[in-house]
């Protein structure tokens, strides 16, 4: 393994940490409708890697209530993916889908106040607003947090693969960026361990 230093070139993704993840999630706690569906939106791209597009575009239609399943339509290159979600994220999520009422199948989860659809640029311009108010040094970004998901399930799994069908990625070269972050977290612990037993040896 080629030491951190002269991978320093590597386009290595920034990512949040666990406690920056809880600050982000605290100042978007839920005191209203609209503020409920932007925790749910943040949660969605945070715990299941959705892009801004995939998360203003769920449908109705595309939740399966008793399995947990969310299914992505139409992702980056047209490709439909299958994605599981926790029993909070699922809970919330009915949450904002009960506030509509009656709805049809085909219609938004996430709609704005007067019930259009959300634009994108909203939620990067309300993402990097409620960033600064946890007092995150990072720029919070959509694809920030979607790194963040995939290099958390990477540590958990261990299983690039599992990652690629989960971003939607059709390339495994794409995903592969993450093996090397992780790879240099496992350098720093190791070299970080083998310096500790030479000191408590001497």
């Amino acid at each position: 393994m080629k030491p951190i230093s002269q991978r320093k070139s590597r386009p290595i993704p920034e990512v949040l940490t666990n406690e920056e993840q809880s600050r982000l999630l605290a100042a978007l706690a839920p005191s209203s409708k609209l503020k409920l569906r932007n925790l749910c939106m943040t949660r969605l791209m945070l715990n299941a890697g959705l892009r801004s597009a995939e998360v203003v575009a769920i449908r109705h239609r595309d939740i399966e209530w008793s399995s947990s399943q969310l299914k992505v339509r139409n992702g980056k290159g047209g490709r439909d993916r299958i994605l599981w979600l926790s029993d909070e994220d699922l809970c919330l999520l009915r949450q904002c889908a009960e506030a509509q009422g009656k709805c049809s199948p085909s219609s938004l989860i996430f709609q704005t106040r007067l019930g259009k659809a959300i634009d994108t640029r909203f939620l990067r311009a309300m993402l990097e607003k409620k960033g600064r108010l946890a007092g995150l040094i990072k720029r919070v970004h959509p694809h920030l947090l979607r790194h963040t998901f995939a290099t958390d399930l990477l540590r958990a799994t261990r299983n690039i693969y599992l990652v690629q069908k989960a971003l939607g990625h059709s390339s495994i070269q794409t995903t592969q960026v993450y093996l090397h972050l992780v790879d240099d977290e496992l350098e720093v612990a190791l070299k970080g361990l083998r310096n500790g037993e030479a000191d408590r040896a001497l």
